[in-house]
């Protein structure tokens, strides 16, 4: 009997929503937390958010020189995130890219905010 193979695998190019979240944990691993905006090759160019979780060395490296607006490419997995809101009590879910490797593609004023 062969074993199936399941894939769980994304490639993602496009911009910071926003500039990372970096959380340091008492361990000493930390993570950054950001939004990645995609654009669709349509006629309408439609854009697609994804919530981005980078861990270790590479959230350090995004925490650094990852701004909102630059143009970065992921590589990772996606994984689902779930918790009760203490408001309403309500399960809440959300899908999140753990990225495994994080490559800046812009040039140094790609990654700058503007009038710095």
């Amino acid at each position: 009997m062969q074993k199936e193979k399941i894939v769980n695998n994304i490639i993602l190019v496009g911009r910071a929503g926003r500039d990372p979240e970096l959380r340091y944990f008492e361990s000493g691993s930390c993570v950054a937390d950001f939004s990645l905006a995609v654009n669709r090759p349509t006629k309408n160019k439609e854009t697609d958010w994804f919530n981005i979780k980078v861990w270790g060395r590479q959230a350090e490296i995004a925490g650094e020189f990852v701004k909102k607006g630059s143009l970065i490419a992921i590589e990772g997995e996606i994984d689902f995130e779930s918790w009760v809101d203490k408001t309403s009590g309500q399960e809440q879910n959300k899908s999140v890219v753990v990225a495994s490797n994080l490559r800046l593609l812009g040039g140094r004023s790609d990654n700058q905010q503007p009038g710095i």
